[in-house]
């Protein structure tokens, strides 16, 4: 069990803050489908953008019992913890610091991994938000900017000496995005150089590649973020496979069909009759990629307009591969 202030969390299985992907309504799936915490789509630290629809929503809390975690993102110090303090007004149990995120949008503000390029300024960012909020305040990096500049050690022990509470680390360098295979020596020698959680992150698939990583880097818990989509009982296995050893009987069709409808009906209710059938498009092609005719399922799927007419060709769908035709119910 990992402990992050005085929150005591049911596993060590976090779900990653995916932008565009860990809503509120997923992150209420994950949780009711093992995640012993997720984490907010990341914010900026910029208070004047908070006002339009997409970073309102961000601030919507899900209805979960693990602590709410909102992630914020940054370069100036007294903006960050400014960011910070307006969270926790509005309800947040914890801050998350993102400095791993890739993007080019986010790196052109000096933002997310760039801010690897200059540990000073990492050091002043987390001091001024831990400084600022009672909250605990945790940190989320890669390994480094780029492999031949891999310092996730040295940002690691500035967290630590700044008050940081956990440390997330992702096996790749802000240079190799999401390409190539995820590499856990670094995240082993980070887990080596200091005595805060240390939570893995990177490539994360099936519970025996979860018990492999542990067991490599010594990390007290694992991110799970891109296998997550489309399958969020991937926590349950995991859950299951560590504390068991092994591997559990898959979820069958109805079973997984009643968290697709689940999921799909809360982003009905979270994004209105417009959005919600939009993103529910998103989301429903991660759950049939792998399906028996999931390619032209999804085909017809995606022209449908209404809330009730998407959970009724989910419906005659599952009662096409399990000839159920209570599997998922309008």
């Amino acid at each position: 069990m990992i402990d992050i202030g005085p929150y005591k969390l049911r596993n060590n299985l976090f779900l990653a803050p995916m932008v565009g992907v860990s809503d509120t309504p997923f992150r209420e799936i994950c949780t009711e489908q093992g995640a012993g915490l997720t984490i907010g789509e990341m914010l900026t630290c910029n208070t004047a953008l908070w006002n339009n629809r997409r970073n309102r929503l961000k601030q919507v809390k899900p209805c979960v019992s693990t602590p709410q975690v909102v992630q914020i993102a940054g370069s100036d110090p007294v903006m960050v913890a400014n960011a910070a303090s307006l969270n926790v007004i509005k309800g947040a149990e914890a801050i998350d610091v993102n400095m791993g995120c890739p993007a080019k949008k986010v790196l052109k503000k000096s933002a997310g991994s760039a801010l690897l390029k200059d540990p000073l300024l990492v050091r002043d960012i987390l001091q001024a938000v831990v400084k600022r909020v009672e909250v605990p305040v945790t940190l989320k990096i890669r390994t480094g900017w780029c492999p031949v500049t891999r310092n996730g050690v040295e940002i690691a022990r500035i967290a630590e000496d700044c008050g940081i509470q956990l440390l997330s680390v992702h096996g790749r360098t802000r240079d190799c995005r999401f390409k190539g295979a995820a590499e856990y020596d670094t995240i082993a020698a980070i887990k080596h150089a200091v005595t805060i959680p240390v939570i893995a992150n990177g490539d994360i698939d099936s519970p025996v590649k979860a018990a492999r990583v542990l067991e490599h880097t010594g990390a007290d818990g694992l991110m799970i973020g891109r296998a997550a989509q489309g399958r969020p009982w991937i926590f349950k296995e995991i859950e299951h496979y560590l504390t068991s050893g092994k591997e559990n009987v898959s979820m069958d069709l109805y079973q997984k069909s009643q968290v697709i409808e689940s999921h799909v009906k809360k982003l009905h209710s979270f994004y209105g009759q417009v959005k919600g059938v939009w993103y529910a498009r998103k989301h429903v092609a991660g759950y049939v990629k792998n399906l028996p005719e999931g390619k032209n399922f999804l085909a017809k799927f995606n022209k449908v307009e209404s809330e009730l007419d998407q959970l009724q060709a989910l419906s005659n769908y599952f009662y096409y591969l399990t000839g159920d035709e209570g599997v998922i119910a309008a």
